[in-house]
């Protein structure tokens, strides 16, 4: 069939659109970052990631699911500020803001529920990146978020000291705070009333004995790590504090009393629990701390464990089972965990279950544990916990921060899981993986978009 001139321009324009058009969508979908490769799992795969512009280090996680998007706010370690990430796509996620912060302040922890944002503000040590002889910034900046990508700052409260480490807000009138306060040594706990977020106040504050100058302490005296996990009737508060883990009647916020407390010597001191609903359990641990630099060899200092706590008679907390060590890769060119290099135990788990977001706490524990990537145990028999799937970032190719400053090796910090079955984890040295289990127990996603 012969062709016109002008028919042969058209199909040559036509054809010309079509290519440019797939091409745009090639491009348009190009904008995901590859998963680095050399990772290792067993009952878990990566399915997406993201270098978060090259802020790596990234550190606590929220979630948020508001106007048919995904967005997972975080701090970063060797960045001052927050960065927004759009996870719709889980297999795509990428970076929606960066909200600045302070400088040479940690800017590491935030916390949310439902429109209210509370990010934590803190001194923090020249060996993490400070420079000790500029100012920096301390307490806790609240912020309306019901414009999901552009936060309003309503206040900021301060503590007059050093700051505030992590921050608890389960929603309603109370925040609890690991604050730095004048006169006592170390973090106590803090209640701060944030039923007017432009105006932030003191509720109350409790303390180990010992903790105040003068006092006489009574049993291993610590610092508050933070946060207070609050009861559904906001009667009880559960903590891990110093060495200890503690339950208190809060009823009156003004002054907190003991309940019960399990001092959890000879094992590194209590990082945070997190309360098993229907079973009368808190899930407690440590922080590792050893092996951040070359002179701190990793496991060189108590055990840091990860076990449940019967609270069945609250007055009365006892240890029920530890859970079990991780194992390295049958293929690894080290014997334990210890001799990776870096931080090696437990950090953080799957807290934040007050986000009607973040998937409910039944039979499976997700826990970080630095150089052994993420863990995850079955405590369907509270007294065998089994692990039942891990995933272990590579080795990073490239340094991001300071620590640790020794042999570079991944050291997974946070996790987080969403109601769609989403697992993310961030490291200080690479930047945010999405995961997937598909091992025993996976619970069924509660939202499927």
């Amino acid at each position: 069939m012969k062709l016109s001139v002008r028919e042969f321009l058209r199909r040559i324009v036509l054809s010309t659109a079509i290519v440019v058009g797939v091409v745009a969508v090639f491009v348009q979908r190009g904008y995901a970052d590859q998963i680095p490769p050399g990772w290792e799992a067993s009952n878990m795969k990566p399915i997406g990631y993201s270098g978060l512009d090259g802020r790596g280090g990234a550190f606590k996680m929220t979630i948020r699911h508001v106007n048919n998007h995904w967005y997972l706010h975080m701090g970063h370690l060797w960045s001052r500020g927050w960065t927004i990430l759009d996870v719709t796509d889980p297999t795509n996620p990428k970076v929606a803001k960066f909200i600045p912060g302070p400088d040479n302040t940690w800017t590491i922890q935030m916390e949310m529920h439902d429109n209210i944002m509370i990010t934590a503000l803190q001194r923090f040590s020249a060996p993490w990146g400070a420079d000790p002889n500029k100012s920096y910034d301390e307490g806790v900046l609240i912020w309306d978020i019901s414009d999901p990508l552009n936060s309003k700052q309503l206040s900021h409260w301060k503590t007059g000291s050093t700051g505030v480490h992590r921050v608890g807000y389960p929603g309603g009138k109370y925040a609890s705070l690991p604050a730095n306060i004048a006169g006592y040594k170390g973090q106590i706990l803090l209640f701060l009333d944030v039923s007017d977020p432009k105006n932030p106040k003191e509720a109350g504050r409790w303390w180990l004995p010992g903790q105040k100058d003068g006092e006489t302490p009574v049993g291993v005296v610590g610092g508050f790590h933070g946060p207070a996990l609050i009861s559904p009737d906001g009667n009880i508060a559960y903590a891990g504090y110093g060495g200890s883990v503690v339950v208190l009647d809060i009823r009156d916020i003004s002054h907190p009393e003991l309940v019960g407390r399990l001092d959890m010597t000879p094992f590194k001191g209590v990082h945070d629990v997190l309360p098993i609903p229907g079973k009368n359990l808190l899930f407690a641990h440590s922080e590792a701390i050893a092996g951040d630099n070359p002179s701190s060899t990793s496991c060189d200092e108590p055990f840091a464990f990860s076990g449940l706590i019967d609270i069945k008679d609250p007055s009365k907390p006892r240890l029920m089972s530890l859970f079990p060590t991780p194992v390295p890769p049958k293929d690894a060119p080290y014997t334990d965990f210890c001799d990776k290099g870096g931080r090696f135990g437990p950090h953080n788990t799957n807290l934040e279950q007050h986000l009607p977001d973040v998937e409910k706490q039944a039979d499976l524990v997700y826990v970080t544990y630095f150089n052994a990537g993420l863990r995850i145990f079955n405590i369907e028999d509270p007294r065998m916990p089994k692990e039942v799937g891990w995933f272990i970032p590579p080795t990073p190719t490239k340094r991001m921060g300071p620590i640790p400053s020794g042999t570079l090796v991944n050291q997974t910090e946070d996790v987080l899981v969403d109601t769609r079955g989403n697992i993310y984890i961030t490291d200080k040295q690479w930047g945010l993986f999405v995961l997937r289990y598909a091992g025993k127990g996976e619970p069924p996603p509660t939202t499927t978009k």
